[in-house]
């Protein structure tokens, strides 16, 4: 799995011109599914990224998690963050897991983040074009990968 993390002071879904999601002061979580991602891949990213300490203390310091503060976050599932741009200019998405493996993987990790979290968490909707806005807070981007976890 990997996943883009962004810090927001602000973020939204809009589906067909319909506001669907709607956060303040959180995380903006950008999630890719891979064929050989499991069960384990999903437990290790919820717990990294409810416990990333990434917002500013009393002392202006980056000492907070998402759980510390109370945060909101919206999960998108995003394809593109396996494309394989080696050969040529079109991105390939073949290591991108196909519906059948992502769908339920991605509703795990929306259960399981809410479970880390305490709280209900907002979504986009899986395989919808979508208008996503944020309010980059910082900015702050992390890009994580759970094949790579050093």
């Amino acid at each position: 799995m990997k996943a883009v993390i962004q810090r927001v002071s602000h973020s939204s879904i809009t589906i067909e011109n319909k506001i669907v999601a709607k956060i303040q002061k959180g995380l903006l979580i950008l999630i890719g599914i891979e064929d050989s991602d499991c069960q384990e891949d999903l437990m290790w990213l919820t717990s990294k990224i409810a416990n990333l300490r990434i917002f500013a203390d009393e002392n202006d310091v980056m000492n907070l998690s998402l759980k510390d503060i109370n945060g909101d976050a919206i999960v998108v599932s995003q394809f593109t963050l396996h494309a394989l741009t080696k050969k040529g200019n079109r991105p390939s998405y073949i290591k991108a897991a196909k519906p059948e493996i992502a769908i339920p993987l991605y509703e795990n990790f929306i259960s399981q983040m809410e479970l880390e979290l305490g709280k209900k968490i907002q979504t986009g909707q899986f395989g919808a074009d979508m208008k996503v806005a944020l309010i980059n807070d910082g900015p702050v981007t992390i890009i994580i990968d759970t094949k790579n976890k050093e």
